[in-house]
């Protein structure tokens, strides 16, 4: 499991690449790197989190079924592939309300159908709504 699944909602000023940074928990409580496949699934993910992204491009990335990615992957990372895209949208989504663009803007920008798509998950991920975080930002 992540380590951290929170901290992929803080300020990204570190400018590395998040798959470089993904640590994962064994048993033991010894970190452990993810392997190399979802590493390439993350690193497409990241790239791409602005547009549809399927379980079956991402097992493709990761050159495994279907079936064996998406068991893989929560298992490394402790959440689904699909939680793992729409938490990237987010941490994407908070940098561009920073930045001033309005909530109907950010929603397209990130790969949300519209603005109430973003505001639902938004409000599950960070618990607030994108107009309540951009007030509390300010």
């Amino acid at each position: 499991m992540l380590t951290d699944p929170v901290g992929m909602f803080a300020d990204d000023t570190t400018g590395e690449a998040p798959a470089a940074l993904l640590t994962l928990s064994t048993t033991l409580g010894k970190p452990r790197r993810a392997t190399r496949s979802i590493e390439r699934a993350i690193e497409f993910i990241e790239a791409s989190f602005s547009q549809p992204v399927t379980l079956a491009t991402l097992a493709a990335k990761a050159e495994l079924s279907v079936s064996r990615f998406a068991a893989l992957f929560r298992a490394e990372v402790g959440i689904s592939p699909h939680r793992y895209v729409c938490m990237v949208r987010i941490r994407h989504a908070q940098r561009l309300l920073r930045r001033g663009l309005p909530p109907s803007i950010v929603a397209a920008e990130v790969g949300f159908f519209d603005q109430s798509h973003l505001g639902r998950h938004f409000k599950r991920a960070v618990g607030t709504t994108p107009s309540a975080y951009l007030a509390a930002s300010s």
